[in-house]
């Protein structure tokens, strides 16, 4: 249980209204855990714009999900796991390459594993990764641009990370099948 409140559009703090808004317009309804940031408009805005560049950025809406689920699982936030699992699923990743992803794996496919890899390791290495590291990411097809893009990624999903596992927003029903645990 939380102290934190989970803000709608209407009971918001002025300055986080546009962003809660900008985010039920990309999903269709705003996620619990934007709503509990919602009380910080600075952490809320600051999260949507990035957001917003992320999801305009190179990677496949599959290849974001594998970052974030990957985010979620390293940090250890239960909300954003569910989250994730359920976003990736919906942008076709198999039960199979989710379910490992959750257990701290990666998943099948080359890239998708690269990315995940990738995001795990600054996470655990807190941004300190070796030209090794580097050398595997392109290896497997991309370019050094898409080093800092996974840095994009892995920031934004710290954030929400970071605030589910501060003020534990419930869990929507949507994504209760994908309930996770430490």
């Amino acid at each position: 249980m939380s102290d934190f409140q989970v803000y709608t559009i209407e009971s918001a703090p002025q300055d986080s209204k546009p962003a809660l808004e900008a985010l039920k317009a990309a999903f269709g309804f705003i996620p619990n855990v934007a709503g509990a940031m919602a009380l910080s408009p600075v952490t809320m805005s600051g999260f949507v714009g990035l957001f917003r560049n992320i999801h305009d950025g190179n990677f496949s809406e599959a290849q974001i999900q594998t970052v974030l689920l990957t985010n979620a699982v390293t940090n250890k936030c239960t909300w954003a796991v569910a989250f994730h699992s359920f976003l990736a699923r919906k942008e076709g990743l198999s039960e199979e390459d989710v379910a490992a992803i959750r257990k701290g794996g990666a998943p099948k496919d080359r890239k998708l594993a690269a990315l995940s890899v990738l995001a795990r390791t600054l996470i655990e290495n807190r941004g300190r990764i070796g030209h090794g590291d580097v050398q595997q990411f392109l290896g497997a097809g991309y370019e050094k641009e898409h080093v800092l893009e996974v840095i994009g990624v892995v920031a934004a999903s710290t954030i929400a990370n970071y605030v589910g596992s501060v003020a534990h927003p419930p869990l929507e029903d949507d994504f209760r099948p994908y309930a996770w645990s430490v």
